[in-house]
Parts: C-alpha cells; sequence; structure tokens
C-alpha cells in the first residue's frame, strides 16, 4: 500500500481545521452584577427621592403642634371687625400687643390655644368675637441636612448671621467615607416650585471658589449622595 505523503497530511489536516466549526470569539463580558448588588445600587436613587420629599414635605406641610415662639409672624384677624386686624411678631418673651386687650402671652401655645387667649380677652368688648391666626412667618427658622453626613438632621438657621453649605455640613460633622461631595445638592422651594443648586465641593475648597458656598435660607435642604466607585 502507498503511505500518503507529508504534504498530503499537512494538506488534509488544514482542510479538517477549516470544516470544524470554531467558537464564535466574543468579547469579554462585563462582571456579572448579582440581582442583590443591583437592587441595592438602584435603592440610592429612591432612597435618596425618598428622603429629600419627605424634609420637603416637612417644610410645606401644616405643623399642627407647633408651639409659637419668639420672631414668629401672626397673622390675627377678627370675624367682622376689619379694623382690628393685625400683623403682629412674638417678642422673644413670648408676647405680643393687641388693640383694647394690650400685651397678651402667646408663647408656648399653639394657635388654636393663642386664639382662644384673644378672644377671652376680647370679650369685655367684643360680643362672641371669632378670632383667627395665621402663622405667616416662622421665627423658628430651620434648615436640613442629609444624606451622606455623619450627623443628618434639621438645624437652627442662626438670625445674627448667615450660614452657608459647607457651614451647615459642618454643623451635621461633615461627610461620610461614601459621600460624594462634589454632587452635593441644595433644594429650597420658593412659590411652590423646588429649586436645586449644585454645590462642586471641590471648587470651593480646593480652587478657592468660595462664592459658590452660597448663604442657607429657611427651609433649606442639603443633600449628600453617596459615592459610587
Amino acid at each position: 500500500m502507498k503511505r500518503p505523503s507529508l504534504a498530503a497530511c499537512v494538506g488534509a489536516f488544514l482542510l479538517a481545521a477549516c470544516a470544524t466549526p470554531r467558537p464564535a470569539v466574543l468579547p469579554a463580558p462585563a462582571a456579572s452584577v448579582p440581582p442583590a448588588v443591583a437592587a441595592s445600587a438602584r435603592r440610592p436613587a429612591l432612597s435618596e427621592e425618598a428622603v429629600i420629599q419627605a424634609a420637603l414635605q416637612q417644610v410645606r406641610g401644616p405643623k399642627t403642634d407647633y408651639k409659637l415662639s419668639g420672631a414668629d409672624l401672626l397673622d390675627v384677624t377678627i370675624f367682622q371687625q376689619p379694623d382690628l386686624n393685625r400683623k403682629v411678631r412674638v417678642s422673644q418673651n413670648g408676647t405680643i400687643s393687641f388693640p383694647l386687650v394690650g400685651t397678651i402671652k402667646v408663647g408656648g401655645l399653639s394657635a388654636t390655644q393663642a386664639e382662644s387667649v384673644i378672644s377671652r380677652r376680647l370679650k369685655d368688648y367684643l360680643v362672641s368675637p371669632q378670632v383667627t391666626i395665621f402663622i405667616s412667618e416662622y421665627g423658628d427658622k430651620k434648615i436640613f441636612v442629609l444624606g451622606e453626613v455623619r450627623k443628618p438632621g434639621s438645624y437652627d438657621l442662626p438670625t445674627e448671621s448667615k450660614l452657608t453649605v459647607l457651614e451647615a455640613i459642618s454643623l451635621a460633622e461633615g461627610f461620610t467615607g461614601i459621600a460624594a461631595p462634589d454632587k452635593t445638592k441644595v433644594i429650597r422651594v420658593a412659590d411652590g416650585q423646588n429649586q436645586v443648586f449644585q454645590i462642586v465641593v471641590s471648587d470651593i475648597t480646593r480652587n478657592g471658589q468660595k462664592e459658590k458656598d452660597i448663604a442657607l435660607e429657611p427651609n433649606d435642604v442639603v443633600y449628600v449622595p453617596q459615592s459610587f466607585f
């Protein structure tokens, strides 16, 4: 029997190799993300929205259990007595001055309780006075620092000086280890609409752009999100 030549063997091998289907070469897949991790990655965005909305709800919502205190501005109206209607500011010792009755202590009372006190005092001058108090401005002004800070919560806004974003974060004992300082935002409610200010902290601390460290206004929400690696 004649043996096949070396050339014939090599040719046959190459033909067999070409005929054998090869697996497709695909780009390396990205690392798979377990469902639990994927859900966790989505959760911060939902959590951020929930936290901000909860704070804004507190800002907008009626403070039914609020006790009157110094610097509150009250709109006091007496039914069918327009000459007696007044805007009065509560003094630091908790009193207001009102026509006919003079000085009245309202500090520490709810608006409803203060209405009753004024009504009783006015009974010496009017028949069945009906008093309504609306709090036009809260003297107890607060801001909220939320998200990735060490001590999130509400903080008093000083009346004698301005409070900037970085100062507010300092009150909250600074950023956590997983914070994204350059994605800090300030949410402000103006005329019923949300205004959002993006605060790039490194522009302030490293680049000296102090003008970006804006002064906060009553009920501002400072939110620091998580950093994603």
